[in-house]
């Protein structure tokens, strides 16, 4: 039975923060809950309460927000073998913190029943049952998430539906089927499905899935097709071990090509910005490969490509990227040619037709800058001020005629002076700065000397600094390549630096990216 509408459960607060690398505060939990809600999401898992005092004081203050559709979950397990639920520490505290739905885990694997928890099967069905029913019978809606319930299945599927079964007894709303191990393949995964939408309903069963085998959004869009009407996944894919299975990508994959519609299904433009989102509360560096969302996700290199794109955008577009809030980009390269360049040119905001007279030499000094080490696709800021130079529209806001770099140990501290000697409106500027480093000493050099005449240049900071040899058979002569990204709160551009000395390719990408700044006047 194919059902066309998903319910969408997003437990990047949980399972997500059980990633390497990814924490959130109590303060950053409660923004992503309401950035959940505000995209449409139906379910927003909030951790385990009393597991921890962030958990605690975050679902404390949880109870506070004014979420528009959103039901915030609170996560636990089955009561203990042998104990009543009434007098179930777990299950209380669950209670407690009077979120609406309350997540609970059971076993499902005759293994972990026997081993790890060390019960018989028909107590673990009577620990499925009697918890389910008791958090019923205080007025909440229940999900039971089957944990290992592949693994169990396989191992015998007979058991592993009578858990299933004890849930439904017990009142649960859904019966989340977890790839816990993240092992099972899609073929084998969406037949587990159908025989659990076959024996309990379409409307019954979800999906959570791991992506340890590398197919997490794969198998959950294929236990959609099987029939569950729930599946669970985080943002951006964080989760254990190699990650949860990526709503991120689930969610396009589901309204763009399945068909099918959630609550969130009018929002999926904002689709690109709710990912950057949590890549900037979680402190981590978007990957710009991201199917959908990613930088590079719309990006065409080859002249062929761009060309055709341009005429018709499907032609080497799976969708229109601005469903999903993104947009194409062109990048320029030694592959490059008129079509590339100029729609590179347009989308930087200089008009430059393919048959203007300085595009044979724009082309010809871009594949010789390639070719000694300059690559433009991080650099669009270096681009579209040599584009500038070969349309004679190439403003000179100072001239350099000199720089030079001194580095200094004293016992354990380490600093760099840096001297720039510059003409700016003609007159002569000579500074002189410190900092712990050479690219630090040089940028607060060149600030000192232009920030009377440019103020401008207060609001712009230095965001990231990247550093590739290029020819590494050279060894410490080899030819460097720096990228350089800046921002001043209102764009983000990056620039290039080529040399044989790493400190001029860092000041030759330094230089441009003050002079790109000044350029947006």
């Amino acid at each position: 039975m194919k059902n066309s509408n998903v319910k969408i459960y997003d437990t990047t607060l949980r399972d997500g923060t059980q990633g390497e690398g990814i924490s959130f505060s109590v303060t950053d939990k409660l923004l992503i809950a309401q950035k959940l809600d505000a995209f449409g999401v139906d379910y927003i898992e909030g951790g385990f309460p009393g597991s921890n005092p962030r958990d605690i004081t975050f679902f404390a203050e949880a109870k506070k927000l004014k979420l528009k559709h959103a039901k915030l979950a609170a996560f636990g397990a089955t009561r203990r073998a042998g104990v009543k639920p009434a007098a179930d520490a777990q299950l209380r505290t669950l209670l407690e913190s009077e979120m609406p739905v309350l997540t609970i885990v059971g076993k499902t694997w005759t293994l972990h029943v026997t081993e790890i928890l060390k019960t018989t099967l028909e107590e673990n069905l009577a620990m499925i049952e009697d918890s389910t029913r008791h958090l019923v019978a205080q007025g909440r809606e229940v999900i039971y998430d089957a944990e290992h319930f592949f693994d169990g299945y396989k191992a015998d599927p007979d058991y592993a539906l009578k858990t299933l079964a004890a849930a439904v007894r017990g009142g649960s709303s859904n019966l989340t089927l977890c790839d816990t191990n993240g092992g099972t393949l899609v073929d084998e995964f969406k037949e587990i499905v159908a025989r659990a939408v076959k024996e309990f309903g379409a409307d019954k069963v979800g999906v959570h899935c791991h992506n340890d085998s590398g197919v997490g959004v794969a198998l959950s869009l294929a236990g959609i097709a099987a029939g569950a009407s729930l599946v669970q996944g985080t943002m951006n894919g964080y989760g254990e071990r190699v990650g949860n299975a990526n709503l991120v990508t689930i969610l396009p994959n589901l309204f763009l090509k399945m068909g099918r519609t959630a609550h969130c299904t009018p929002q999926l433009a904002q689709l690109r910005d709710l990912s950057l989102f949590f890549d900037e509360l979680a402190n981590l560096r978007p990957d710009p490969k991201a199917p959908f969302v990613g930088q590079s996700a719309f990006a065409h290199k080859g002249g062929l490509h761009a060309n055709a794109a341009q005429k018709v955008a499907r032609s080497y577009e799976h969708i229109d990227p601005a469903l999903v809030g993104n947009r194409t980009r062109v990048l320029v390269s030694d592959m490059a040619g008129r079509s590339s360049v100029a729609l590179k040119a347009k989308e930087m905001g200089v008009a430059l037709d393919e048959k203007h007279p300085a595009m044979k030499d724009l082309i010809e000094e871009l594949k010789e800058r390639e070719f000694r080490g300059y690559e433009y696709e991080a650099a669009d800021a270096s681009f579209k001020l040599l584009v500038s130079k070969h349309l004679a529209q190439r403003k000179t806001f100072f001239e350099v005629e000199s720089y030079r770099v001194i580095i200094e140990r004293h016992g354990d501290e380490l600093w760099a002076e840096a001297t720039v000697k510059l003409k700016v409106n003609g007159e002569p500027v000579h500074t002189v700065a410190e900092d712990t480093g050479p690219v630090g000493a040089l940028d607060k050099a060149l600030r000192l000397a232009l920030e009377k005449t440019y103020p401008q240049l207060r609001t712009m900071t230095l965001r990231d600094f990247k550093v590739r040899i290029l020819e590494g058979n050279q060894s410490a002569s080899s030819r460097t390549r720096v990228l350089i990204e800046s921002g001043d709160g209102q764009a983000i551009w990056g620039t290039v630096g080529v040399s044989d000395n790493i400190i001029d390719a860092s000041w030759e990408a330094l230089r441009e990216s003050v002079e790109f700044k000044l350029s947006l006047g």
